[in-house]
C-alpha cells in the first residue's frame, strides 16, 4: 500500500533507506543547499534565517538567503536512488522551476534580506471564488513586510511602519486570517489588517531590546513576544493589552511557541533551558535543561555552548524540537522531560514541524535547509480529550470543574 505523502518512511524510500523509523531515531532524508550570489551583489548573505510550511502541508517556503525566498511544492522531487541524502542546489535566478504534479517552484525576489516567514490562508473581502487564497508574509531587513500570493507570486500588499528589521511573524487564527502581528529589532510588536488593505492596527511597546520572536495561541486569544530580555510578554489578542510577565530565565529569550491546545506555553533562552509555562496563569510547568554531549572547544563566548536558537511544537502536542548552538537538534518528549532523539544540525538558526508530523525542517546559518524524520506516537485517548478540552476551557474553567484532583491534574498539565 502507497504511503501517503510527509509520512516519514515514504521520504526513507526516497532516499534507498530500508528501515522504517523507529522510536528515538532520527534521519536526514533531504538537504538543500543555497546557491551563489550574482557577481557583485553588495546584498548578498545566505543565513536561512526562517522555514515554513503552509498550514495545509503543500509548500514549503526557504529564506534562501541572498534576499530571496524559494517557494517549494510539498512533497519534494525524488532523488537520485544512490544519494543517501537527497540534495538539491538552488540557483539565483528569476522564474519558476518544476514540481510535482505540475505546480511549479516559485521565487520571490524581495529586494532585502529576508528574517522571517509566515502562511495563512486568506478570504480577500468581496471575493466572488469564496474560496480563501494562501499568503505568504515576509519579514524584511528595511523594516518592510511584504505579502505575497502563493499560487500566482503576485505581490498583495507591502507594509511599513517598523524602523528596523522584521524578525518574525505570525497570523492570527480566524474566520478570515486576516490578522498579522510582526515583531521587529525598533523593539514593537505591530498588528495589521489585511482584510483593510494592510492597515496598521495597533503598536506593542513594552520591550526593551530587539524582539526576536512572536507567537498566535492557536485560540487567538494570546500573542506571546519574546526580546532580548530575559523575560517573554504575554497580551491580549483582543484589547492588545499586556496581560502578564514571564519571569525564570537566566539568558535572553529568543524563541516561544503555544501548543496546539493553546494550553503550554514554551520559551527558550540563550540561559540553555526551555521553561514549559501555563500562560493562563503564569506558573512554570516545567524546565528542560540541555546539558552538551561535548566539551565546548569555544571558551570565547559569553553564553553557554547550549544557547538554544529556536523551540518548536510537534503537531500532536506529544514533542517538543529544540535547536541548539552544541550543533544538536534534539527531540523531547513532554511527558519524559528528557530527548528521546538527537540530530546533528551545524549552526542551526530555525526548526519547524511538518503540519501533519513526522518530518522536521531545520535551517541553518551557512544557508541549508535539512529534513529530519522525527518520533511518532499514536495519541492516547486521554491525551486527545485532554486537547479537545483545553481547546475550549481555561486553566480556571478547568480547575472550577466538579471532577476529581488528579483529574484536573491531568487537564492542565500539572502531570508534566
Amino acid at each position: 500500500m502507497e504511503t501517503p505523502p510527509g509520512d516519514p518512511r515514504r521520504h526513507c524510500a526516497l532516499v534507498g533507506k530500508e528501515e522504517t523509523p523507529v522510536e528515538g531515531e532520527t534521519l536526514l532524508v533531504a538537504e538543500l543547499k543555497p546557491g551563489q550570489p550574482p557577481p557583485f551583489f553588495w546584498k548578498s548573505t545566505c543565513e536561512t534565517w526562517s522555514v515554513a510550511f503552509s498550514p495545509d502541508g503543500a509548500w514549503f517556503a526557504w529564506s534562501q538567503g541572498h534576499c530571496m525566498v524559494k517557494l517549494l511544492p510539498w512533497p519534494l522531487e525524488e532523488s537520485e536512488p544512490n544519494c543517501t541524502a537527497r540534495e538539491r542546489k538552488s540557483h539565483c535566478g528569476k522564474g519558476e522551476g518544476r514540481g510535482r504534479g505540475g505546480t511549479k517552484e516559485k521565487i520571490l525576489e524581495c529586494g532585502q534580506i529576508v528574517w522571517g516567514l509566515a502562511f495563512s490562508p486568506w478570504l480577500p473581502p468581496g471575493s466572488r471564488r469564496h474560496v480563501p487564497c494562501l499568503v505568504l508574509a515576509t519579514g524584511l531587513n528595511d523594516g518592510q513586510i511584504k505579502v505575497w500570493q502563493v499560487e500566482t507570486g503576485c505581490l498583495l500588499f507591502s507594509l511599513l511602519g517598523h524602523q528596523d528589521v522584521v524578525r518574525d511573524l505570525s497570523f492570527a487564527p480566524s474566520e478570515s486570517c486576516s490578522i498579522l502581528v510582526s515583531a521587529s529589532r525598533d523593539k514593537t510588536l505591530r498588528v495589521w489588517d489585511l482584510d483593510r488593505n494592510g492597515k496598521q492596527l495597533q503598536v506593542l511597546s513594552g520591550h526593551v531590546q530587539w524582539v526576536y520572536c512572536c507567537c498566535i495561541s492557536p485560540d487567538g486569544n494570546m500573542l506571546c513576544s519574546a526580546a532580548g530580555e530575559k523575560s517573554a510578554l504575554l497580551w491580549s489578542m483582543r484589547s492588545y493589552s499586556l496581560l502578564r510577565k514571564l519571569e525564570g530565565h537566566q539568558g535572553c529569550v529568543v524563541s516561544c511557541e503555544f501548543s496546539p491546545d493553546s494550553a503550554v506555553l514554551a520559551t527558550a533562552s540563550y540561559d540553555a533551558t526551555v521553561i514549559l509555562w501555563d500562560p493562563c496563569t503564569g506558573e512554570q510547568l516545567r524546565s528542560l535543561c540541555h546539558i552538551p554531549l561535548q566539551p565546548s572547544l569555544d571558551h570565547s563566548s559569553d553564553y553557554p555552548a547550549s544557547s538554544l536558537r529556536s523551540v518548536c511544537f510537534s503537531p500532536e502536542g506529544l514533542y517538543l524540537a529544540t535547536v541548539a548552538d552544541d550543533r544538536l537538534l534534539r527531540i523531547w518528549a513532554l511527558e519524559l522531560g528528557s530527548p528521546v532523539s538527537f540530530a546533528p544540525v551545524k549552526n542551526g538558526l530555525c526548526c519547524t514541524y511538518f503540519p501533519h508530523g513526522g518530518i522536521i525542517a531545520t535551517g541553518t546559518r551557512d544557508g541549508y535547509v535539512q529534513f529530519w524524520t522525527t518520533p511518532q506516537a499514536l495519541s492516547s485517548l486521554k491525551h486527545l480529550c485532554r486537547k479537545s478540552i483545553r481547546r475550549f476551557l481555561t486553566t480556571y474553567q478547568v480547575l472550577a470543574l466538579p471532577i476529581p484532583k488528579k483529574v484536573k491534574e491531568f487537564l492542565t498539565y500539572r502531570t508534566l
